[in-house]
């Protein structure tokens, strides 16, 4: 046993009294205050998070886009310079390794963003599957912060020492940077990678910046939040965010002996393009799921929440499990996810859910239960 890793932001997560948890292996915060506060604090305005533990790898090279469009089932070649694009990794017979973002910083490099708890299996396996290409693979040391919730880009713009430079932009300001799209900044004049991507359902961004510059950033970035409402936010409220927009965790929804369509993830596998000869397709051409099962939303009433490996029933049958479930602190009933036989997936089918033995109504819905207003 080793003790878990932490990240360059640890001893101010102690200083402002948050409760730690081991995630991935690492020591991450779990809360500072409460999960409701800081889970409305989103809602209703920002939360700060530390996702230094997610791992980051630049790819670059002469085949670059080969090596990508072979290691990840991604399509490279129609991802503009600046924007960003969901996708996996799959393992030879279709399961999920990991779920990724991928994002083209430069003409010449792209970014891939993997999930903490997977880093080691996504770095194993694109080492292997660099074999062969003329790429090169390394993985970066810088951290990872995150600005989520309405008054985001407002924050980001009030923080000292945040600056914009037209040399990094890539054509973008703050105002104008689209969803799932990059633009390089500058803080206290070193370069930084501001993402407006998130976990939450908000809008929001990611910041990728030097390790030994996160500490600073952390608060700059929570001084110039205090006006709007902003809070420091850790694991839980993050769960309960990403659950109420529909999102996926790795070892939940997603796992190597789910693929993609059963998570509803069809659509983020480039099977339509011909030429793209990624592991796991030939899995995915010939595999046969009529009777797999198929992630979908549940919907309670009352203050029971189905939780992680409950049951779900039909009549008197198990037809399921739930994934991931909470009381949404948003919508102010249970809801959950969960993997049900396929027979059973239209929105308004009638199932249950056992809560410690007791039968507890739930209705299946469409994902998300939770959208932003535009």
């Amino acid at each position: 046993m080793t003790d878990p890793r932490t990240t360059p932001l640890h001893d101010r997560h102690a200083a402002l009294g948050a409760s730690f948890t081991d995630f991935g292996g690492w020591s991450m915060p779990v809360r500072y205050s409460s999960d409701l506060a800081e889970h409305h604090a989103v809602r209703a305005a920002a939360g700060l998070f530390d996702i230094s533990h997610m791992a980051q790898f630049g790819v670059a090279g002469p085949d670059r886009e080969a090596f990508l469009a072979y290691a990840l089932a991604f399509d490279p070649a129609p991802l503009k310079l600046s924007r960003a694009k969901y996708t996996m990794i799959l393992a030879p017979d279709g399961g999920i390794i990991d779920d990724l973002i991928v994002t083209r910083i430069s003409e010449e490099q792209f970014l891939i963003v993997a999930n903490a708890g997977n880093r080691d299996a996504v770095r194993s396996a694109l080492l292997d599957r660099l074999q062969g290409f003329d790429a090169e693979l390394v993985e970066l040391p810088d951290s990872l912060l995150a600005v989520q919730g309405p008054r985001a880009r407002e924050i980001l713009q009030a923080a000292e020492g945040l600056a914009h430079d037209d040399a990094l932009a890539m054509g973008h300001t703050l105002d104008t940077l689209p969803y799932y799209a990059a633009m390089g900044m500058r803080f206290s004049g070193t370069p930084v990678l501001v993402s407006r991507t998130g976990y939450t359902g908000e809008d929001g961004f990611e910041i990728s910046v030097d390790a030994e510059l996160a500490p600073a950033l952390w608060d700059a970035l929570l001084a110039a939040g205090e006006p709007f409402g902003l809070v420091p936010a850790g694991l839980a409220s993050r769960d309960t965010l990403r659950l109420e927009a529909g999102m996926p965790l790795y070892g939940h929804e997603l796992t190597r002996h789910i693929i993609p369509a059963q998570a509803g993830l069809g659509r983020v596998v480039p099977l339509k393009t011909k030429s793209a000869d990624f592991v796991g397709r030939s899995a995915l051409e010939s595999v046969v799921a009529a009777d797999a099962p198929v992630l979908v939303g549940l919907v309670s009433e009352g203050r029971r929440a189905g939780r992680a490996g409950y049951p779900v029933l039909h009549g008197d049958d198990v037809v399921g499990e739930v994934t991931s479930g909470a009381l949404s602190p948003t919508l102010g009933h249970p809801i959950a996810m969960a993997f049900v036989s396929p027979a059973l997936t239209e929105p308004g089918t009638e199932l249950f859910i056992d809560v410690r033995g007791t039968r507890i109504p739930a209705t299946v819905t469409a994902l998300p239960f939770y959208r932003r207003a535009q």
